[in-house]
């Protein structure tokens, strides 16, 4: 199921793009002229008010989005438009001292505690990789002030929106080697008590090309009660994009 809403996704963008070409082709057969953006987000990820256990690796915490928004102008050079759009989030999150998630079985499959890999996997191993990863499905919706009204396509804009996202995976992936030189992958793909959905708001600001932007999570990362320490961490994550249209 997750993959096929996937393909939709791309299927739906691919179908737009298409129609976009077909209507807006240059008179000398150029560059088509597209309506919207296709946002490329690279960036960083953290949690916010979380116990002193659960702080995670900044370099290695990472965001990847992909988002594709159209745009209806609000009134007549006004410099005001509604983007509405759909795309994918990812976040890897790293724990620090080499723990990760684990099933709590106090709780039951929902859940999940924060442990160090040596206590599951053994003392004598050295690990090489260590992270969770959370893939969502998401609808951003921003507005945006161009402030060249008369040019939108070549202007210095700001947005402010909000989206929300379902969670289509998480699993957790560790690399070690053992006493013997073995080299081991591992992958763990549960729901670990993470929030099924989750929203939050954000802003953009910056050309057409490369914009700088930054999101805050409204609701826990994890849902109450089942996540490691309890805990009600929201999550802050913020980066550069590029547009390549």
């Amino acid at each position: 199921m997750k993959r096929i809403i996937f393909v939709l996704l791309l299927q739906l963008i691919a179908t737009d793009l298409l129609f976009a070409q077909e209507r807006e082709r240059t008179p000398i057969g150029g560059r088509p002229d597209i309506k919207g953006d296709l946002f490329i987000d690279f960036g960083f990820n953290t949690l916010n008010n979380k116990p002193e256990d659960l702080r995670t690796r900044f370099i290695q915490s990472r965001s990847f989005n992909i988002y594709y928004q159209t745009e209806y102008r609000l009134g007549e050079n006004t410099g005001f438009t509604f983007n509405p759009g759909i795309g994918v989030g990812t976040d890897k999150m790293a724990f620090r001292d080499d723990r990760t998630l684990f099933n709590n079985p106090a709780i039951g499959p929902e859940s999940s505690v924060l442990q160090a890999i040596t206590e599951v996997y053994g003392d004598n191993i050295s690990i090489s990789k260590n992270n969770v990863s959370l893939n969502y499905l998401e609808i951003p919706l921003e507005f945006r002030y161009h402030f060249k009204k008369n040019n939108y396509n070549r202007s210095m804009r700001i947005a402010l929106g909000g989206k929300i996202g379902y969670l289509m995976n998480a699993h957790t992936k560790i690399e070690y080697t053992d006493q013997n030189g073995l080299t081991r992958r591992i992958k763990d793909r549960q729901s670990f008590g993470l929030n099924p959905l989750r929203y939050g708001v954000y802003t953009r600001m910056g050309f057409p090309g490369f914009n700088i932007w930054g999101y805050y999570g409204l609701n826990g990362v994890f849902q109450k009660e089942r996540g490691p320490f309890n805990t009600e961490a929201t999550q802050f994550n913020f980066g550069v994009s590029f547009t390549l249209f």
